[in-house]
């Protein structure tokens, strides 16, 4: 079954031409919400804000070249859909690495005006503070959501094939542990929206690290033919999630607590931006994560 929902209200209109507030179009993560008590967490699709060509409509990044007052109402209007303060936006300045910030309540609104406040140099964001929403951005890379609810804690994290060799899910986890006290079995996890195997063709200097990660995690089962696909003229096709699912096994997360999207953000511009469909120049969604303040 599909995790990610798409709410029904939103419009998909840029903005709207009657004066009426524009609605955010949004999936969120259903199953979670009704399991754990005040979270809220989710997928951006690319309609309902206020951006315009070729960041049209719903972008959520700074850094694409889009009218930062548009990137800020955009945000707003996310951030106020789902029941928090706009203030409450809390993202990091992603370099594909793997490092993984610990979100404090000083922290909070941290990178939502500009990308000079937000976590320099971080993929990966965790806190068990309630009232910060965690956000991070994507085209086609992987948004990785984590949960632990006996500890109440959030986290999310960016994985392109870098930060997916530098195993940032594995990363995440630990730190889970280290910080909170989180132990592996307890927390759920959940991949997003990202481009499918079926678009994602990369060359022999990806796919030598990919087999080095391969070899890493456990399990006698071969990649071949179910996480990666070779073709001829030494390209392979390559299933992202299914990398970062076999990472977040191996740092312990049960695979009954894995949600995995089908959705696939190259084939479904309908309904999301994509760096490669789109020849780099778009839009960015938004992963968010939080925890409504009692």
């Amino acid at each position: 079954m599909e995790p990610f929902i798409v709410n029904t209200e939103a419009t998909g209109t840029t903005p709207m031409q009657d004066g009426r507030r524009p609605v955010p179009e949004l999936l969120y993560i259903q199953s979670w919400e009704r399991q754990v008590q005040g979270l809220t967490a989710g997928f951006t699709g690319r309609h309902g804000g206020v951006s315009e060509a070729p960041y049209d409509s719903l972008n959520c990044a700074f850094h694409v070249g889009d009218d930062p007052e548009k990137v800020i109402r955009n945000r707003r209007l996310i951030a106020e859909q789902l029941g928090f303060a706009a203030e409450a936006w809390t993202c990091g300045e992603q370099v594909h690495g793997n490092h993984v910030a610990v979100v404090q309540a000083a922290d909070r609104g941290r990178g939502f005006m500009d990308r000079a406040s937000a976590f320099q140099d971080t993929d990966g964001l965790l806190t068990n503070i309630p009232g910060i929403l965690l956000t991070s951005f994507y085209a086609d890379c992987v948004p990785l959501y984590f949960c632990d609810p006996v500890h109440r804690v959030i986290g999310l994290a960016h994985a392109g094939w870098k930060g997916t060799v530098a195993e940032i899910a594995l990363k995440m986890v630990q730190t889970m542990q280290t910080e909170y006290g989180s132990q592996p079995s307890d927390i759920l996890a959940a991949i997003g929206p990202s481009i499918g195997p079926e678009s994602y063709e990369v060359d022999e200097h990806v796919m030598s690290q990919i087999r080095v990660l391969e070899h890493d995690c456990p399990g006698n089962d071969k990649w071949e033919g179910s996480v990666y696909f070779p073709l001829t003229g030494g390209k392979t096709l390559l299933d992202l999630k299914q990398c970062n699912r076999h990472i977040m096994m191996k740092a312990g997360i049960l695979p009954s607590h894995i949600e995995c999207t089908t959705l696939c953000t190259s084939s479904r511009s309908d309904l999301f931006f994509s760096y490669r469909k789109e020849g780099g120049v778009t839009g960015r969604m938004a992963s968010w994560i939080g925890l409504e303040e009692r």
